[in-house]
């Protein structure tokens, strides 16, 4: 009983947080019991999070453009020692693996010329933290797949329930 109580719990949590977030969620109990979760995700929102998972204080004016598969980012990002500013872009690629949310930051270009990699590998590791720590929020939950359209990011997540573990 604990179990159920503690998932339906975890549910309704991630659904109030995804409804303040402007996204749209659809809820249906597949044929085993477990659920099955359809949230849509507006650029706003991606754009958002993707500020927050690069944790950089340098970049600055981010905006992403969801396109067909991937995503568009450009942002302005400040120079460490001077007050110059460089145009950055770079393509991120969303997919699941495993149950889990992944992300790939790829083609970076600073001012239209390749990226320090030593750059790139760290926004990727840092993006890979962030995904981490919000896939181990709730257990039961598994990423199904990732949808990238021009006007949203969708996911589908399965939420394991009692029922649907046999319990």
């Amino acid at each position: 009983m604990m179990n159920s109580e503690y998932s339906a719990s975890s549910v309704l949590l991630i659904v109030a947080g995804l409804f303040l977030t402007a996204c749209t969620i659809g809820v249906d109990r597949n044929p085993d019991g477990s659920l099955k979760l359809e949230v849509s995700l507006p650029e706003t929102t991606i754009q958002s999070e993707i500020n927050a998972g690069l944790d950089d204080p340098l970049i600055q004016d981010l905006q992403a453009d969801l396109r067909e598969g991937y995503i568009f980012v450009i942002a302005d990002r400040k120079r460490v020692q001077s007050d110059e500013v460089d145009q950055l872009t770079f393509r991120l690629d969303l997919g699941d693996k495993d149950g889990a949310l992944t992300a790939v930051i790829s083609d970076v270009q600073v001012n239209g010329k390749s990226a320090n990699p030593v750059y790139v590998s760290l926004w990727n590791q840092r993006l890979a933290n962030r995904l981490d720590k919000a896939g181990r929020r709730n257990p039961d939950a598994a990423l199904q797949s990732v949808t990238i359209s021009g006007d949203a990011v969708g996911f589908v997540w399965r939420i394991e329930t009692e029922r649907s573990r046999g319990e």
